[in-house]
């Protein structure tokens, strides 16, 4: 997957925006105001941050070369994805959808159910 593919499907996430509040150093995607992936833009390797469940997080550093604790982020919720890694472009949007997941779960019940509609399960 590229940059431009990444950019894609993040933004094909049902209410999904995209803004750059560090000038030009990262892409944040975000739904209701809260990020779910953050691509770093200067960096020589193209990665991605999302959210995760924390038992969730560590399993994926274990099992990918390419995951590794988020450096800027808590790093019991936030892994980074290197894309030219092991992990396959299919494996990386099911993370993708899992990180959206892991904020909305945590948003007041009446926007966790008007994301709903906009995403039925």
């Amino acid at each position: 997957m590229n940059i431009e593919e990444l950019r894609e499907y993040c933004l094909s996430i049902p209410l999904a925006t995209e803004d750059m509040p560090f000038k030009d150093e990262y892409l944040m995607f975000r739904v209701y105001e809260k990020w779910f992936a953050v691509i770093p833009l200067n960096d020589g390797e193209l990665k991605v941050s999302l959210k995760c469940n924390p038992e969730e997080a560590i399993e994926l550093r274990e099992r990918y070369e390419s995951v590794e604790a988020a450096w800027h982020f808590n790093k019991k919720y936030w892994n980074t994805i290197m894309l030219n890694g092991d992990m396959d472009d299919e494996t990386l949007k099911s993370w993708i959808k899992h990180s959206v997941q892991e904020v909305v779960k945590k948003l007041p019940k009446k926007l966790r159910d008007e994301y709903a509609e906009f995403n039925p399960k």
